[in-house]
Parts: structure tokens; sequence; C-alpha cells
């Protein structure tokens, strides 16, 4: 890992860069994806699956015998803590149900807001190098509490043109209704255009690598949202001499076996703590078996040490890291000043693979940035917000001079008839 001390503030664009792409070629390859989809539906998604992950895929859709015996297809212990994840994540979001109230903001108006489900979402859940079956519990579980209509599910197939059990079973729990074993940039374009097997969504939610997370850009030109820009994953971890320098070489390295586009930063607070982690970093790596892959990402990664605090901070802040981990003494100062950040894991105790898994907060948080425009997927993500109001004949009275004269102001006259019309019968 690169290392570096004291940065001045003209080196930190440099440092905070994430891994670069060659967005020519992932701009071709997703834009050819989305026409050929238009044009031939299910027949291209057959012909991406064979091109992409090697598979000849007979059935897209995955049967509900088999989502319905998928529990018998995974070990009893890890059926239970799919259970356990499921009990924290849905309490967790089930907290964030909104309680309407009606406000009365001038005698006689009355105005309020309700939240409406997204009738049609589409989950993204990558497979790959991993099954990441616990994607399904984070986005499944807030779309099956907000109420959404149809939840579709796309996954890319193993080397059997199958979806992984455990998959299947958290789908199952979620009440997911259609599984789909179709995954890349392939799928969202299905999901944004509709297919004969793959339903078109309003709304598509989940992480991805870089082709996918174009892809959901690419999806609202077919009038479908998307969640947020969710790249490769990312972690910042500050701490400072109190901190245990084996616990954060070890939340380092979990985050860099996600792939080798994955990027972790370190920010210590003591200078000789930098050195004693990426030893720490050097003694774990060796027993990993996803050696390989870290390797790689961590060439995208450094080691930095700040002598001020303020500066610290600021640096955080910009960067606006996915997930972040404060391990300090004096952790109120961090907490309360951090701006800019997906997800937050504070003290000795508190790995952020935990919060990957089984805490009950949300895995799927903006990268790449974007935590400064964006929010982690919540149970709001998944509904609409509808504005009401009604206004009594004392009401309209009251508020129908402010209007009418704001109306003629803007030389807007059949606005400001349709309170004079109204005031004129009064």
């Amino acid at each position: 890992m690169y290392k570096v001390f004291n940065p001045e503030l003209k080196d930190w664009p440099t440092l905070m860069r994430r891994p670069l792409h060659d967005l020519d070629l992932i701009k071709e390859t997703v834009d050819e994806i989305f026409k050929n989809v238009k044009i031939y539906g299910d027949k291209s998604l057959i012909k991406y699956s064979k091109k992409f992950d090697k598979v000849d895929l007979k059935n897209l859709l995955v049967s509900d015998k088999k989502i319905n015996n998928s529990q018998n297809d995974i070990n009893p212990e890890l059926k239970e803590s799919i259970d356990i994840a499921f009990n924290n994540i849905y309490k967790f979001h089930k907290s964030q149900i909104f309680k309407s109230k009606k406000i009365e903001t001038s005698p006689g108006v009355f105005c309020w807001h309700e939240k409406r489900p997204i009738e049609n979402v589409g989950l993204y859940i990558p497979g790959g190098t991993a099954p990441l079956f616990s994607s399904v519990l984070m986005l499944a579980i807030p779309a099956m509490i907000a109420g959404c209509k149809n939840i579709v599910l796309c996954s890319p197939p193993n080397e059997n043109a199958e979806l992984h059990p455990a998959i299947l079973y958290c789908a199952k729990l979620c009440k997911v209704n259609k599984v789909i074993s179709v995954g890349g940039a392939q799928s969202i374009a299905a999901m944004s255009i509709g297919t004969k097997s793959v339903p078109k969504v309003n709304k598509i939610f989940g992480p991805g690598n870089q082709f996918v997370t174009y892809a959901k850009l690419k999806s609202i030109n077919y009038n479908t949202a998307i969640d947020m820009p969710a790249g490769p994953s990312e972690l910042l971890i500050l701490a400072d001499e109190n901190a245990n320098p084996d616990y954060i070489a070890s939340d380092l390295l979990s985050q860099a076996e996600h792939g080798p586009d994955s990027q972790v930063m370190f920010i210590s607070l003591s200078k000789p703590l930098v050195n004693e982690v990426e030893k720490c970093i050097n003694d774990q790596i060796r027993i990993l078996d996803r050696r390989d892959f870290i390797n790689k990402s961590i060439s995208n990664s450094k080691l930095m040490f700040f002598d001020d605090k303020i500066k610290a901070i600021d640096f955080i802040n910009q960067y606006a890291p996915e997930h972040y981990i404060i391990n300090t003494e004096n952790e109120s100062f961090f907490i309360d000043n951090i701006i800019n950040a997906g997800s937050v894991f504070i003290g000795n105790y508190t790995p952020e693979s935990v919060g990957d898994y089984a805490s009950g907060t949300n895995h799927t948080l903006p990268t790449n940035g974007n935590a400064k425009q964006y929010s982690g997927v919540n149970l709001d993500s998944f509904l609409k917000t509808i504005t009401f109001q009604k206004i009594s004949k004392d009401g309209l009275l009251n508020i129908s001079k402010t209007v009418e004269t704001m109306a003629n102001a803007e030389g807007l006259q059949a606005h400001k008839n349709a309170v004079s019309i109204r005031v004129k019968d009064l």
C-alpha cells in the first residue's frame, strides 16, 4: 500500500482518486447490450449469459418449486444465520415507517403528505466471484415492508446455470415475486426495457461492477429510476494510537477482498500506527483465500498520517467514503463532524462486516464519492411521497388574496381566475 504523511492540500484530489476504468469500452459494450435487448429480448439475454457467464440457459425464470425447496439445499447453520439477519434488518427498516400528520398552514388550509409504494421494483444481486445473498435481504426486506406490488430479482447464474440456494431462500423469505437467472448489464437492460421473461420495472436497486453501474445510469433513458450509482466497494478507517492494528488490518482486508477494483484507505492520527497496520496486513493476507483479489485492490489503496484532526476530517468529507470506521478515543468529534459517508461504524468492536450482514443497517451504499449527494438504501427508497391538501370555504377566503396577487404578478390570469371565480360565489 502507498504511504503518505501529512499530504498537502494540492495532492488530495490525486489521493482520493478511485480505480480508473476504460469508460469508452464500458459505454460501447453497454450501449450494444441495450440495443440488442430491445430488439431481441430473451434471446439476447441467453446469448449474453453464454458470452459473459459461460452458461447455456434453458429457462431464465427460476421455478417456484426450486425457490420453495431452497431451504433444503442450504445447511441448517446458514439458514439460522440468515433468519437472524432477516429479523434484525426487518426491525431496523420497519422502524423507518413514516407517520403522517395534517398541518393547518393557515386557518382552514390543511396540508399533509403520505407515502405510497413504488409498484414495480427490480433488484440486482451480484454473483460473479461470490453470490451476495445478503444483498437480497438488504433490498427485498424494505421493498416488502414498503408494500411494493411486484419485486423482480435478477442475478447471474453459476457454472451450472443455477442461482445459489441461499439467494433463493432469501428471496422466499422476502416474498420476491420473480427470480431470474440473468446478471450483468443485460439484466439491467431487461428490467429497464422489459422482455417476455423480465418485466419492466419502475426503479432498479443494487450494487455491481462498472458495467452494471453504467447500465443503471443508462436505464434512466427508459423511464426507470435507480437507487444510486453504486459501484465497487470501498472503506475508509480513521484511528489513533489507542486502536488495535490487527483489527484495523482485518477490516481493510475484509473490503479489499470484494474485488480488484475495490479501494481501502487508512487514515491514522499516529505515525507509528501506520507501519504497525501495514505489518498486520502483510501477516494476515497470507492466510486468506482471495489473496489475488486483495493484492490487486491493495494496489489502489493508501495508508496516510495526519497530525491535525481537522485536516483529517476535511479529507474524509471530501473523499466521502461508502463505509467509514471511527476508531479513536475522541470519537464524538469525528461523529459530529462527518458530513459525507454512506454508513458509519464506531469503536473497536464494530467491524464493517457486521453491517454487511446482520446488524440491521443497509449495506447498499453510495460509492465513488456519491455519498456527497446520495443516501444508502432505506425504506423511503421504495416509497413515493404524495402531498395532499384540503381547503374550507373560510380557508380559501383567507388565502385568496395572496394567491391572486402572486398569480397576477406572474401574468398567469387563468391561475388568478381559478381562485377569483370561487371567491365571487362565496
